[in-house]
């Protein structure tokens, strides 16, 4: 699922690095769901939470520092949506995760394949001919 294809690429290599970080995340996720229920993973689920907003916050700064350097037309738009996935982040952090491990499991997992989907394979290839054009590879 958190597997890196060809289709994720937006030919700039640090935010193609960054991108796999991002499904390396994912795929502790995954990892973490594939273990037995019985098995309390609260401290699991927290390090992962806290290390997937980290990142991500990491990861949106530059990505926008990028886009606003070079003057991108749709910073507005990138930003708002960076705010919502962070937002969704700690909205999840503040969950009482003890008692819903499975759930949050679930619901971290189905948010990020979501956002993969929508945010990385369509609102980031947007910029992706806008920043060759200004020589970001």
């Amino acid at each position: 699922m958190f597997t890196w294809k060809s289709d994720y690429t937006v030919h700039i290599n640090e935010i193609d690095q960054q991108h796999k970080k991002l499904l390396e995340i994912g795929g502790e996720l995954v990892d973490l769901l594939k273990l037995k229920d019985d098995i309390d993973q609260y401290d699991e689920i927290i390090e992962i939470l806290r290390e997937l907003r980290e990142y991500t916050e990491y990861h949106f700064e530059y990505e926008e520092k990028l886009m606003e350097k070079h003057g991108y037309s749709e910073l507005k738009i990138h930003k708002r949506q960076h705010r919502s996935f962070v937002n969704k982040i700690i909205q999840l952090e503040n969950q009482d995760i003890d008692e819903r491990q499975t759930g949050i499991k679930l619901h971290m997992i189905e948010f990020l394949a979501d956002w993969i989907e929508k945010h990385i394979l369509v609102t980031d290839h947007g910029y992706e001919d806008f920043l060759h054009e200004k020589g970001v590879y």
